[in-house]
């Protein structure tokens, strides 16, 4: 029986907007780059773990211009790598300083806020777990989140990223359940579904786009308020 879920955060139960794989698609375009969306998505989480590792090692925002710049510029270079474009290093800066220009926001989706407190009239714990380099209490406070989550876990309390055990493990803890009495919903198979499994969790893996059409060992959702069909 069901008696926790935990959620991601970022493209599950918030987003960019626009998206940031749409973002650096088009930014992409306008230097004449081709690359699809769809890969650009999924080549999303290595290119932010580089950007982690790097400011748990030392925070980003206080370094020099000269290092952020560098920093902007590897991200971008791993991203397209990962996605099987290669780009120079100035080229690279050039499509970041073309998304700053476009600018983005940090919003939370429509079906979050109506999908948590479905699970929380089931009387079940809820939890966030989330690979995030830095306290997440304010941005759970202005997305309005705060109410409806028991506890939060991220990589930066933890100090390992999905899908590493510990995370997952220290989740557990929080909520004081069994691996197989929590759910885990998140937007990335290898992150969040192979975690969640590796550690005896069930999970669903939302596909708000119909990326993950391949997907067969877990249920895959298209919202979040579906979620009340695996509680």
């Amino acid at each position: 029986m069901i008696k926790a879920v935990c959620f991601d955060l970022y493209n599950t139960l918030a987003h960019y907007e626009p998206p940031r794989e749409e973002l650096h698609t088009n930014a992409c375009r306008e230097l004449g780059i081709e690359v699809e969306l769809k890969v650009i998505a999924k080549s999303l989480p290595a290119a932010d773990m580089f950007w982690r590792e790097e400011n748990s090692r030392s925070p980003i925002g206080k370094r020099p211009d000269k290092e952020k710049l560098a920093v902007y510029a590897e991200y971008e270079v791993k991203l397209l790598k990962e996605a099987g474009v290669e780009v120079s290093y100035e080229t690279a800066l050039q499509i970041m300083a073309r998304i700053q220009q476009i600018g983005f926001r940090f919003e939370i989706y429509g079906d979050s806020l109506p999908a948590l407190e479905l699970v929380k009239n089931h009387g079940l714990i809820t939890g966030l777990i989330s690979n995030i380099g830095e306290d997440i209490e304010q941005t759970c406070q202005d997305l309005g989140l705060q109410p409806y989550l028991d506890f939060k876990v991220t990589s930066f309390e933890v100090g390992y990223d999905k899908p590493r055990p510990e995370i997952f493990l220290a989740a557990l803890e929080k909520a004081q359940v069994k691996p197989e009495e929590a759910l885990y919903v998140g937007d990335q198979y290898d992150l969040d579904v192979v975690g969640a499994h590796g550690v005896g969790m069930k999970a669903v893996l939302l596909d708000r786009s119909d990326y993950f059409t391949e997907t067969t060992d877990c249920p895959r959702i298209h919202s979040l308020t579906e979620i009340v069909e695996y509680i």
